[in-house]
């Protein structure tokens, strides 16, 4: 006689089996991330002190320098977090979907304006792009949403207008060409044959259990995925922000500015400048204003542009969603578009 689970039977065992481990790898990613963090502002604290014992002076910079990283990332990835449990949880199913146009093209050019109404930074639009995922949104039309966010972001085109105003297309150029990058990007991985191929295997299966598993209340499920995506988003931020202030610690910025006066070579330094920094899109027009009296302005909207889609923070929080082949290719064509667009703007003004 045959001893076969019906299939419904064997799916439960098969999630009872498999949800505790589930759980406590998340405390533990959870614990990971928090307690890294912790110990990067703990050991700031002390800089003062672990310099008067001979701790290199390379130490305490990198210390402040990813203190400073996570100081501007982390309220944004918690406020991501946050706006993400709202879209899977407390809107209808079909209110982002409803008004959207049926036509592919025009339909991710409506999703790439949603960051108008979401005012969050990069760091905090990768949780609400994984949860549009999760509503039912295709990867090529959430991509598109994450890589225009941040940059029409009304926060942020404010901030890049009292830093430059008008002056040069600065702004003009860093509105429309992160328009432009976030279409043409959605539009050529949209040619993909199976997008959810593009995500890494943990966030595809969470996409294929969807409304599969156990029932929650509202309550429940809002507090399940903010343990969920807090245990992914921590242990990124405590990593990238390592990464970006040993790179900006390595990396003389005298060697950058020197290059500024340059078409080409002051574009290829205002994106590496932008990779290393990984400063936060609402503030870094104020941090690259000293250098619009050395640089062109088309390196200026080069830096602007290119840095809030792909940065070393950026790249450690992707990895959480998209697998390391897609975030390759990505920052390839946003960096040849970026810099596209700032020798258009370089030979023209």
């Amino acid at each position: 006689m045959s001893t076969t689970l019906p299939a419904s039977v064997d799916d439960h065992h098969h999630q009872h089996d498999h949800r505790p481990r589930r759980s406590r790898n998340r405390w533990l990613w959870l614990a990971i991330g928090t307690i890294g963090v912790a110990a990067i502002f703990a050991l700031r604290a002390f800089t003062g002190e672990l310099e008067s014992v001979g701790v290199p002076g390379l130490t305490a910079d990198l210390l402040t320098l990813a203190t400073s990283v996570i100081i501007e990332s982390l309220p944004f990835v918690v406020l991501g977090i946050l706006l993400s449990i709202v879209v899977q949880t407390w809107l209808p199913d079909d209110l982002l979907m409803r008004y959207l146009p049926q036509r592919p093209v025009l339909r991710r050019a409506a999703i790439s304006l949603f960051g108008i109404a979401l005012p969050v930074c990069e760091c905090g639009n990768v949780p609400l792009a994984r949860g549009l995922i999760l509503k039912g949104f295709s990867v090529p039309e959430s991509m598109t949403f994450l890589l225009a966010a941040p940059i029409i972001n009304p926060i942020t085109i404010v901030t890049t207008h009292q830093a430059f105003g008008f002056d040069d297309g600065i702004l003009v150029g860093r509105i429309l060409g992160g328009l432009a990058i976030a279409n043409i990007v959605g539009w050529l991985f949209s040619l993909h044959p199976q997008p959810n191929a593009m995500l890494t295997g943990r966030f595809a299966q969470q996409c294929a259990v969807g409304s599969h598993g156990p029932r929650q209340s509202r309550t429940e499920k809002s507090l399940d995925i903010f343990m969920r995506e807090s245990s992914v988003l921590m242990p990124a931020v405590f990593i990238g922000s390592l990464i970006a202030g040993a790179i900006q610690v390595a990396v003389p910025r005298d060697v950058l500015v020197s290059l500024g006066s340059n078409p080409l070579w002051s574009i290829l330094a205002m994106m590496a400048l932008a990779f290393v920094i990984s400063v936060c899109s609402s503030v870094d027009a104020f941090f690259i204003l000293p250098f619009a009296s050395t640089f062109m302005p088309g390196s200026i909207v080069t830096f602007l542009v290119f840095g809030p889609i792909i940065d070393i923070k950026m790249l450690a929080i992707m990895r959480t969603t998209f697998t390391a082949k897609v975030l390759l290719q990505l920052s390839l064509v946003v960096a040849l578009m970026s810099a596209c667009i700032g020798l258009v703007i370089n030979y023209v003004v």
